[in-house]
């Protein structure tokens, strides 16, 4: 999809031209106010629209009117999510042109406005025998056109992500991760096994013994001269995630080709940086592989040593994605960046706290907790602050070992995020559990079922005003 910044929508020849409407108030077009109001009792409530034809009297074949609700509860991101519902609306009726005017609105709607467009015009048909269905080829806007060039990079990183998240894990295998992160175009050093076992490694390489998929630690930068600050940004790695030989049950391990939805989030905030140029430091940081019951998995009970030398007794073999991530916190805090960021499908407790709404966030810094939450919802996207107090670790003591892998089902994310923070040193550290919102089982708002892409509009938005 083009997105076309002109100055007179009303001039351009489109098949749909979209009319907003806020509740109870009226359209600018006498022709809209006549048949969907007066006639039909249109009333522009929030995500109701009416097809009008115009029957060759205008330049464009329909007019959709987008209801837009009150006004005094309207915002960027339910702006963002109508957009997205008109673009739908157009696929569905094969339009190929649509025009939006958009009148009324009292402020720079650019950046939402592109963001909604284009997460609405995603679709992952690669494994389809009929092929890519046609969508809307354009949508011409009158916007800001450097910050819709922008948004169109983010939205472009979104869905590098969620193509990644999207894909089976016979293809997103680490060592495929690892061939992605090279053809960026950016320095990089991939560690195999033998590279990470001289680095005492010993949480990551345990889990992924069990799988014939070798793993793969990916370590990506992004550098400039004099840098405004250095991020270190991981995402949890588990390529497939059968629980190990705590097996999971059959339908909780269909979606767990997701489990690697922070790694695909980092390699598409890393796909753009060269493109948006940030005066920021930025490290991709990946410990790659699989969680499968092979006959030399990791195994209950085993101890486990983290790069830092720190012993881990394990409870649970599918508590992995922090053993991954205590290797990789380790490593990242070696590299003398200012802070560091975990994006991670880390603990279902999170999505029964938040559901699929919100994103989970703690850290051991405060201030940049609220910086990353107040980002994320100019961003479209939304995290909600967990407690990391010290009591969670109780149910992570070990007598044989200095931790335990997990604990207590109570407080789950919470005690997942404690376990994190013993692997954390002398640096500003936030983890975000994007368990349930990383990937939708069904549609929500302006998303099709399947990878979203959660962290990456945030992220970029955060390196972008560092």
């Amino acid at each position: 999809m083009d997105i076309k910044v002109v100055e007179n929508v009303k001039t351009v020849e489109a098949d749909i031209l979209v009319i907003n409407m806020f509740e109870g108030g009226k359209t600018s077009s006498d022709l809209v106010n006549k048949y969907a109001i007066e006639e039909d009792d249109f009333k522009g409530k929030f995500g109701e629209t009416y097809l009008l034809q115009t029957y060759g009297k205008e330049i464009y074949r329909k007019v959709l009117v987008l209801g837009l609700g009150k006004k005094e509860e309207f915002n960027s991101n339910k702006l963002r999510v109508a957009v997205a519902k008109a673009v739908k609306k157009a696929k569905q009726m094969a339009a190929k042109k649509v025009a939006f005017a958009l009148e009324g609105i009292d402020f720079d709607y650019s950046e939402q406005f592109t963001m909604g467009a284009l997460i609405a015009d995603y679709s992952f048909d690669k494994y389809k025998t009929d092929g890519i269905k046609d969508g809307v080829k354009e949508v011409f806007v009158q916007a800001d056109s450097e910050v819709v060039k922008k948004a169109e990079t983010v939205a472009a990183a979104m869905k590098f992500a969620r193509n990644l998240s999207n894909e089976p894990a016979q293809f997103a295998t680490p060592s495929e991760l690892a061939e992605i992160a090279c053809d960026l175009g950016l320095e990089t050093k991939i560690y195999d096994r033998e590279e990470c076992e001289k680095m005492g490694m010993g949480a990551f390489l345990a889990v992924g013994r069990g799988s014939v998929q070798e793993p793969k630690f990916i370590h990506i930068k992004y550098a400039v001269d004099n840098p405004k600050k250095r991020i270190a940004i991981i995402g949890k790695g588990i390529c497939f995630d059968s629980g190990g030989l705590d097996l999971k049950p059959a339908s909780s391990m269909l979606t767990m080709k997701d489990d690697m939805s922070g790694a695909a989030a980092v390699l598409g905030i890393m796909s753009v940086l060269r493109e948006l140029h940030p005066q920021v430091e930025v490290h991709g940081i990946i410990a790659a592989c699989e969680n499968m019951p092979g006959c030399k998995a990791y195994k209950p009970g085993d101890i486990l040593t983290a790069k830092n030398g720190k012993t881990i007794e394990v409870d649970n073999t599918d508590a992995e994605g922090r053993l991954t991530l205590a290797d990789a916190l380790c490593y990242a805090c070696e590299l003398g960046v200012d802070e560091v960021i975990d994006l991670a499908t880390l603990t279902g407790a999170c999505m029964v706290a938040l559901g699929t709404q919100a994103s989970g966030i703690m850290g051991n810094d405060e201030e940049l907790i609220k910086k990353l939450i107040d980002t994320a919802n100019r961003s479209g996207e939304r995290f909600w602050e967990l407690p990391m107090w010290e009591e969670y670790f109780d149910s992570l003591k070990s007598d044989i070992a200095d931790m335990k892998n997990t604990g207590s089902r109570w407080g789950g994310a919470s005690t997942a995020g404690v376990f994190l923070k013993k692997f954390v040193k002398d640096v500003k550290w936030v983890h975000i559990d994007i368990a349930g919102t990383a990937f939708l089982e069904k549609p929500q708002k302006e998303f099709i079922a399947g990878g979203t892409g959660a962290g990456v509009r945030t992220m970029l938005k955060y390196i972008l005003e560092a």
